[in-house]
């Protein structure tokens, strides 16, 4: 990932947190809708403050990319966290989908191919991390 593509990562963010209720909404029922067998993860859980915690944790990953050597241990404990739910490997790919269709749903024209393209590259890049820490090789 290059500075370029941290950018527009972050300056696209940066237009997301205004309406990060909003977001978290439309990317939770994009989630359910699309990958149904996931919504049993949140059984027991307050959407609203998950999609709270959502936010925050992305603004973190966002706001940390310049410095990837303290992102990747958090982002490996919290996927380790994730086994015990239930999570699967293959989630990852469906959260990432959803996270793209929320993104282009959230900033309309101002999700442009560059900046559609540095975030699957930056979600590519820590999803692998997150299923390597989890799941092994």
């Amino acid at each position: 990932m290059n500075d370029a593509d941290i950018t527009l990562i972050q300056n696209s963010f940066a237009k997301v947190v205004p309406i990060k209720d909003a977001a978290a909404e439309i990317f939770y029922g994009d989630l359910f809708e699309t990958a149904p067998e996931v919504k049993p993860y949140f059984a027991k859980t307050d959407m609203s403050e998950q999609g709270s915690k959502l936010m925050a944790t992305l603004g973190v990953v966002v706001n940390g990319l310049r410095d990837m050597d303290k992102i990747l241990p958090v982002a490996a404990e919290l996927a380790k966290g994730h086994v015990d739910y239930g999570v699967k490997a293959e989630d990852y790919e469906k959260v990432g989908a959803s996270l793209i269709r929320t993104l282009e749903k959230g900033l309309g024209d101002d999700f442009d191919a560059p900046t559609r393209d540095a975030w699957i590259g930056a979600y590519g890049a820590l999803s692998g991390a997150m299923i390597t820490a989890a799941y092994g090789e």
